[in-house]
């Protein structure tokens, strides 16, 4: 669990965790009768996705915004307007960034001074329970992904070496 690449995915899973969940995808019936609720993401302004994976700079102080894309789809999942306000998708944007500094920090302070590690964001929340049960969720998933590509990986290559 020590690698960066396990941290940083830990600690962007978290955020979504904290920011309201995460989006869906495909279509469900409305709970009001038989119409069809359209549950994909597809329908937002293409010229905002293009600028969002430009890394475009912008908001105050020429700040990138990383999360707008998803913070869109999120303020829109729990039933805000298709393309909410800017000042909006901004604002929590700017939390979401605070936690995940402020957690960073926290983390670099703790254990190994000058380095975030897993351990460290666990006991961090250890004292929270959705965010402890979102976290060991994530860490378990992660696991298990890892076995699966690696028994994809051996099996990919019994094959090939035949």
């Amino acid at each position: 669990f020590t690698s960066t690449r396990d941290i940083s995915l830990v600690v962007q899973k978290m955020a979504e965790g904290v920011a309201g969940g995460s989006g869906g995808s495909g279509s469900v019936q409305g709970a009001a009768g038989g119409e069809e609720v359209n549950r994909s993401f597809d329908g937002f302004d293409e010229d905002e996705d293009r600028e969002d994976n430009m890394g475009e700079m912008g908001g105050e102080g020429g700040r990138r915004r990383i999360f707008s894309k998803e913070l869109r789809c999120m303020l829109y999942g729990y039933g805000d307007d298709r393309n909410p306000y800017t000042e909006t998708v901004d604002f929590l944007e700017d939390l979401v960034m605070e936690f995940i500094t402020e957690m960073t920090h926290k983390c670099m302070e703790i254990g190994r001074p000058g380095r975030v590690q897993v351990e460290d964001i666990i006991f961090l929340v250890r004292k929270q329970p959705r965010m402890y049960a979102r976290v060991r969720e994530l860490l378990t998933m992660n696991e298990e992904l890892k076995k699966a590509r690696k028994a994809f990986d051996e099996v990919k290559y019994v094959q090939g070496g035949k």
